[in-house]
């Protein structure tokens, strides 16, 4: 955890059947999902709707990730993907994510992901506005979203 977020913004949601593969926990490839719909809230969180984005003429495409696995998640469970600020560069900036189990805060996955920002007008990277920049520096901290209906 770094010291500008001791309480990362944090995304519950819940694992679903069709999610699983035949080993009876989350396919891989289903991660990639979950870190999409984690920094969706996320950004969300930052920007408001996506929609302000891209009223701005800016959007975001992701350059790079990198999943890993540290245990398996099952169906039903509801997984936290605890979110923070990663390096910021001139047109991109990238988030950390650690996945676990809500409840027993057992570590399941940890990602990283880079984006870039662009201009959809010209079809190209533009610099990060100052005004996003320095949301992307501070993050959400302290800020929860479910979308799994947990007891807490």
């Amino acid at each position: 955890m770094s010291a500008s977020a001791a309480v990362p913004f944090e995304f519950r949601f819940r694992v679903r059947y069709g999610e699983c593969d035949a080993q009876s926990v989350v396919f891989n490839a289903r991660y990639a999902d979950y870190v999409d719909i984690s920094v969706n809230e996320y950004i969300r969180t930052l920007f408001g709707d996506y929609q302000a984005l891209l009223d701005q003429d800016l959007d975001i495409q992701v350059v790079s990730m990198t999943l890993n696995w540290q245990s398996p998640a099952h169906f039903d469970d509801v997984l936290c993907a605890r979110i923070e600020p990663g390096k910021l560069g001139n047109t991109s900036f990238t988030v950390h994510l650690a996945f676990h189990t809500f409840g027993e805060e057992r570590a399941v996955a940890n990602a990283e992901i880079t984006y870039v920002m662009i201009k959809p007008s010209a079809a190209a990277k533009t610099p990060v506005p100052d005004s996003i920049r320095q949301k992307l520096i501070t993050g959400a901290p302290g800020v929860m979203i479910s979308h799994a209906g947990e007891q807490a």
